[in-house]
């Protein structure tokens, strides 16, 4: 069934206010990437040797678990935009089933990650050990902060979703909610590879 309201999205979607704060992050973080490109180019043997003593494996199940969960949050959204006035529950409980998954794997990258920063932390890594692994705390530290935050907004629109609060007219939040996280998802595909395997 053909939805009319899908034509009124505005662009960007969602709260522009949050667009507003995804800019800044992802500006926020281009500059300590590229301050990382430029310490790297001048540290590269050192740069080179750190990174040997990373979980790469860890960092690639990371890398699953934030993708998968970006596509289950793509779903949900996608349950929310395509209901009707008529089955305005049965869409919100679908929105919640694939929220659920999203967080489930939200709460698997930061339970990886956790178990990641105290094997490092256990063989003496820290901060000050060098560049660049001030570097690595400093970015997966931020990062880490970033996903936690994720998790509490994408809790909060499935909470929504629990009360069938979305509808036609109203689902900007969800949308909203969704832009984050794909930001979260986007800076991570960016790190990881950058950090864990650019040689």
């Amino acid at each position: 069934m053909h939805n009319p309201a899908l034509k009124k999205e505005p662009y960007p979607p969602g709260d522009f206010g949050v667009w507003v704060i995804i800019y800044v992050e992802l500006i926020t973080f281009g500059l300590f990437f590229i301050g990382y490109a430029f310490s790297r180019r001048a540290n590269l043997e050192m740069f080179n040797h750190s990174q040997l003593m990373l979980e790469t494996t860890s960092g690639f199940i990371n890398t699953l678990l934030l993708v998968t969960s970006s596509y289950f949050v793509v779903k949900a959204v996608t349950s929310i935009q395509n209901m009707t006035d008529d089955r305005r529950e049965e869409f919100n409980k679908k929105a919640s089933k694939w929220l659920f998954l999203a967080m489930i794997f939200g709460a698997g990258f930061l339970v990886n990650k956790i178990f990641e920063f105290s094997h490092m932390f256990g063989e003496g890594l820290t901060l000050s050990t060098n560049k660049f692994f001030m570097f690595y705390f400093m970015l997966t530290g931020f990062h880490f902060m970033h996903v936690l935050l994720g998790s509490i907004i994408l809790f909060n629109i499935f909470q929504k979703t629990r009360i069938y609060g979305y509808t036609i007219e109203d689902h900007k939040g969800i949308v909203s909610g969704a832009a984050y996280w794909h930001m979260v998802d986007f800076l991570w595909i960016i790190l990881f590879p950058l950090v864990y395997i650019i040689r």
